[in-house]
């Protein structure tokens, strides 16, 4: 893997803690954290739920992917990808190549119980108008088979504090012990021609 790609990278849905875990797996790795919806936001000048006013999906969607390839190429530390980025083909292939040349690709899974209080939703989420709810679980279940296909490590976030999904993540990573209380078990990862590590408990 080169010096100038990420050490990990973050994919799942809202409320999955990519933003609060992925900070803290920073920290543990002396790293610096990006999250793509941050730089989406400081490029158009405005808050995502504007740009998908004012712009509409589609533009967000290009800025998305512009935001993506930018930090796979040269962001080295851990990054974070908006939930829908996924669904773009050229991150797709962007993510795979990324993984088969060795990077850590990690699917932080929840479920609608445990991510609704997370995410708030009675907080402005553009794609989540209506029922917020119902939306989740439809987006979720159209997404969940790309999150599983690119993922080199997918770690269940249910019932548990951010750190100890921290330290899980930081083991997928580094290859380090899982923390006590976890169980890994080794599953084939489709896009690395690897093996993708389930660590839930």
């Amino acid at each position: 893997m080169s010096a100038g790609v990420p050490r990990a990278v973050l994919i799942g849905p809202p409320g999955s803690g990519k933003t609060t875990v992925g900070r803290l797996l920073a920290q543990r790795l002396g790293v610096a954290f990006r999250d793509t919806d941050a730089d989406v936001e400081e490029t158009a000048g405005k808050p995502v739920a504007e740009i998908f006013v004012d712009d509409g999906e589609p533009r967000f969607r290009e800025l998305e992917r512009e935001a993506v390839t930018t930090a796979l190429a040269c962001h080295p530390g851990v990054l974070a990808l908006g939930g829908g980025a996924v669904m773009d083909e050229h991150t797709q292939r962007a993510l795979e190549g990324y993984a088969a040349g060795g990077g850590t690709v990690v699917f932080l899974d929840v479920s609608l119980a445990h991510a609704a209080p997370r995410v708030g939703f009675n907080q402005s989420r553009p794609l989540l108008v209506g029922n917020p709810r119902a939306r989740w679980v439809e987006l979720m279940q159209a997404r969940r088979p790309t999150y599983e296909r690119l993922a080199t490590v997918h770690v269940v976030s249910d019932e548990r504090p951010p750190q100890e999904v921290a330290a899980q993540v930081h083991a997928g990573v580094t290859g380090a012990p899982v923390p006590a209380g976890a169980e890994a078990t080794a599953q084939q990862g489709p896009s690395a021609g690897g093996s993708a590590q389930e660590v839930q408990s």
